[in-house]
């Protein structure tokens, strides 16, 4: 298994569509960077947003997600309160090849600010919009920007193809558009 460079990464596009839209050089003037990087990819969060709400003292369940826990917002600039979280989406839409797995990291810009993305890794021949979870760790409100950058995407390809990938399986997020919440 090896990373692959930015050469590798443009052809993919270029060839497979593995990122719509896909940003060819890095863009960093006057905002928080995104675009293809040496060995990665750094992805855009859209404006919308679904952000956490205890309004309603409710349980966080993985296995029943209440949406009332969280409030729907879209715009330039989402407030994520103090030790709280939101779910966001990339503006990118990816087709991950059969033989690929991605890891995606935060951006230290945000890192920086106690501001933390997670998501988990997109398998092989995954696709859809990702969903990404970003805390706050801060006691103070944090702004999180849309259409900038707000983690990198790092891509591994193995030297065979997995025997059984996400789409042979039917996965539960496979092609999603939206914020999708946690399903069973």
């Amino acid at each position: 298994m090896s990373i692959k460079p930015d050469r590798w990464i443009r052809e993919m596009c270029r060839t497979h569509r593995m990122i719509e839209p896909f940003a060819e050089k890095q863009i960093r003037q006057g905002v928080i960077s995104y675009g293809i990087s040496s060995y990665g990819y750094d992805i855009r969060i859209a404006d919308e947003f679904k952000i956490f709400t205890n309004v309603n003292s409710t349980i966080v369940d993985p296995k029943n997600m209440d949406p009332g826990s969280m409030v729907d917002f879209k715009g330039p600039v989402a407030l994520i309160p103090p030790n709280s979280f939101a779910l966001g989406r990339t503006v990118e839409y990816f087709r991950i090849p059969r033989n690929v797995l991605t890891v995606c990291v935060g951006k230290s810009t945000y890192a920086r600010c106690g501001i933390i993305t997670n998501v988990t890794p997109f398998e092989p021949e995954w696709e859809g919009f990702v969903t990404l979870e970003i805390s706050n760790t801060t006691p103070l409100p944090a702004r999180i920007y849309a259409n900038e950058g707000i983690a990198q995407v790092l891509f591994f390809e193995s030297d065979e193809p997995c025997e059984t990938s996400y789409k042979d399986k039917a996965g539960k997020y496979q092609a999603q558009r939206g914020i999708t919440l946690p399903r069973l």
